[in-house]
């Protein structure tokens, strides 16, 4: 069999597309390229720019190939996406955003129809955060949708259908809040037979199944092999799991951090999840059920931090400290554990671009971590995943809160290198990094304590 060394990763997240080139050997990102993931207007409703990244994806394919040679090809995707086909194999409709309000024209037809929290461990999400909700509207808004929909797909399958001409879809995004699975049967919900879907809908495969080999056509546009391999693909939280859960032995928690803080729980303590407060049992690559819990984190950062770079120093943490600024929840009222809060600061907002800002920022999305955490009965060590492994203000609040080990992942993209190793798990996969204890965790942790009272 051939060595796979380099994997191009197709990552498709909610903020931004970008391509990036795993090497194997030295478990690390050799090379990222990215485009804005910007929603298109219309008409027919808000969608992705697919055909955009299809045309970025195909050219730095090409690059990539040309600069390092790429041995095969992995997807990761957000979720909470769906595609239909027409019987030619096209877009039969533009893939919603799920952020579009439009899903809750119906909402009180489509509450009559999805299936109880108890057997899909889905909440009930706003706008089209439930797929099962978003394919209601559309087969409703558009009365020629259904019978024009030949093929329905999840995300990160869509993009290997364009490599390879396969249809399929992963466990990992069937079973992210759509409504449609069933986690703890491995099975489609009565809600496929309801929507009429079930001779549309692709089977469910394995993440790291092998999909197929590129189309001749993907092959002359890239210059790639027509023999390059393509996986099935998997959801981004999902990868940034993927190789903690060869690695490490329960119980533990992964913390996926990017437009989504997810918290996952392996062989924690739980009881009975609260879909009130957006926990959700997710499903891993291997096909098991995962409790879970989470926010909209990087999004609460960007609305908050309003793109002001701001080095924090020792005297902007001890003024934080000293004067209990805090931010409550929730900046995003619409997802999270505190849904349908405003936010308020205390006693005062810090000034636009203040140090003072950024740690009680920091502060807020640890707190609300730790907080995710506790819902979905998460026990022992916690690794954190992607943007917010740099961050050292929200480590500390989050070691002081827990009294655990925080460990940082090697990778500031965690779901690259976790879609990567669909290939296989190399010898060499690095150990996340213990993150060092805070100075004053007693005033940490007094401070936290001090936010939970204050909700």
């Amino acid at each position: 069999m051939k060595q796979m060394r380099h994997i191009a990763v197709i990552d498709i997240g909610k903020t931004n597309a970008k391509l990036a080139l795993v090497d194997l050997d030295k478990m690390a990102e050799v090379d990222v390229v990215t485009r804005p993931n910007t929603v298109r207007a219309g008409p027919p409703w808000p969608h992705f720019d697919t055909k955009g990244h299809w045309a970025f994806l195909q050219k730095s394919l090409a690059q990539f190939h040309d600069t390092y040679g790429i041995d095969g090809i992995s997807v990761t995707t957000h979720g909470a996406s769906i595609v239909l086909l027409d019987n030619k194999g096209e877009l039969a409709a533009p893939i919603l955003d799920y952020e579009f309000g439009g899903p809750e024209e119906t909402t009180a037809e489509y509450d009559v129809l999805r299936p109880q929290f108890c057997d899909t461990g889905s909440p009930r999400l706003a706008n089209g955060l439930n797929v099962g909700a978003q394919l209601h509207w559309q087969f409703k808004t558009d009365s020629r949708l259904h019978a024009r929909t030949a093929h329905i797909l999840t995300y990160p399958q869509y993009w290997g259908y364009l490599l390879t001409g396969e249809m399929a879809c992963d466990v990992t995004s069937i079973g992210c809040h759509t409504d449609l699975w069933m986690p703890h049967q491995g099975a489609f919900s009565h809600l496929v037979t309801s929507l009429d879907i079930a001779d549309k809908i692709a089977p469910v495969l394995p993440s790291g199944e092998t999909l197929g080999t590129i189309l001749p056509k993907v092959a002359t546009a890239t210059g790639l092999p027509v023999d390059t391999p393509v996986t099935c693909g998997i959801h981004d939280s999902n990868a940034s799991l993927y190789s903690h859960i060869a690695t490490q032995t329960a119980p533990f928690s992964v913390v996926s951090t990017g437009t989504w803080v997810i918290a996952m729980a392996l062989g924690g303590q739980v009881g009975s999840l609260d879909p009130r407060r957006d926990t959700l049992i997710n499903v891993n690559a291997l096909g098991a059920p995962v409790p879970s819990a989470r926010f909209m984190g990087g999004r609460e950062y960007d609305l908050i931090q309003q793109g002001h770079p701001v080095n924090v120093a020792p005297e902007d943490v001890e003024r934080v400290l000293l004067k209990k600024t805090m931010l409550l929840p929730s900046v995003d009222p619409m997802s999270g554990p505190f849904q349908g809060r405003a936010m308020r600061w205390t006693p005062e907002e810090p000034i636009d671009g203040s140090g003072e800002r950024t740690v009680a920022l920091s502060f807020y999305l640890a707190l609300m971590t730790f907080t995710c955490l506790d819902l979905a009965g998460a026990r022992g060590n916690i690794i954190v995943e992607g943007p917010f492994s740099t961050n050292i203000q929200y480590l500390d609040m989050l070691h002081a809160m827990t009294g655990r080990s925080v460990f940082c992942s090697e990778s500031a993209t965690g779901t690259s290198i976790g879609a990567a190793l669909l290939f296989g798990l190399p010898k060499n996969v690095p150990s996340p990094k213990r993150a060092q204890a805070p100075a004053y965790g007693t005033r940490y942790k007094a401070y936290g304590e001090m936010w939970l009272e204050m909700l």
